[in-house]
């Protein structure tokens, strides 16, 4: 049992086992202190697996085309990253490469990893370090102000050429969406059962042995 103290009025109170659904609240306040989702793993794998697929689509397809005095253009964010370097933007092109690019990949990356190993318990060893990783890189992948900038992009230069939104631009907006889902759905606090559970079962099985080879 579990000794937490209510973030909003301090009470200490034990939590108790929950149940699939159920939730615990504050006696004094009513403030949630936990919940237990009915598939909260496996919502979150779904949610990821398809944030991997749409981050490819967001990366490899065009954000925009461009056409203008007879001549049309298009780029894709690794590519507008690219000419940014080309420029002598250098620092701009690394800010905008590892915001939209390297952050969101490795935070896709390191979850479903998490994910995946924690599935057949007992988890490995390495899963709570990968699941640091990932809550490190989370703060950094920042594709809801990469569309604001494509947005305000997009408007100011309506005005000098013809603007169409390529297949990118919707992929970004989705993956946006979905990395917001899985940061809502996403309960660490089972990952983390899990990685004790199996330290407490490797504790467990020495006992054991260290009892067995023990002289009589």
């Amino acid at each position: 049992m579990e000794t937490v103290a209510c973030p909003d009025c301090d009470l200490l109170q034990h939590l108790p086992e929950l149940s699939p659904g159920a939730k615990a609240r504050c006696p004094r306040c009513g403030h949630t202190l936990a919940t237990q989702p009915t598939d909260a793993l496996d919502r979150t794998l779904a949610l990821t697996l398809t944030a991997a697929i749409v981050f490819i689509v967001a990366n490899t397809s065009p954000l925009m085309g461009l056409s203008a005095v007879g001549r049309q253009a298009s780029t894709t964010i690794i590519g507008g990253a690219y000419e940014m370097w080309l420029q002598g933007q250098d620092v701009t092109a690394m800010i905008v490469a590892f915001c939209a690019v390297i952050a969101p990949a490795s935070y896709i990356l390191f979850m479903l990893t998490v994910l995946i190993a924690v599935r057949r318990p007992p988890a490995p060893h390495w899963v709570g370090e990968m699941l640091r990783w990932a809550h490190s890189m989370q703060p950094w992948s920042m594709s809801e102000v990469m569309m604001l900038g494509i947005l305000v992009a997009l408007t100011k230069i309506a005005q000098l050429a013809t603007v169409t939104a390529g297949i990118g631009i919707y992929a970004v907006g989705v993956l946006m969406v979905l990395l917001a889902a899985i940061a809502s759905s996403f309960d660490p606090h089972a990952i983390w059962e899990r990685v004790e559970w199996a330290s407490r079962d490797a504790s467990s099985l020495s006992e054991e042995s260290s009892a067995a080879s023990a002289p009589r």
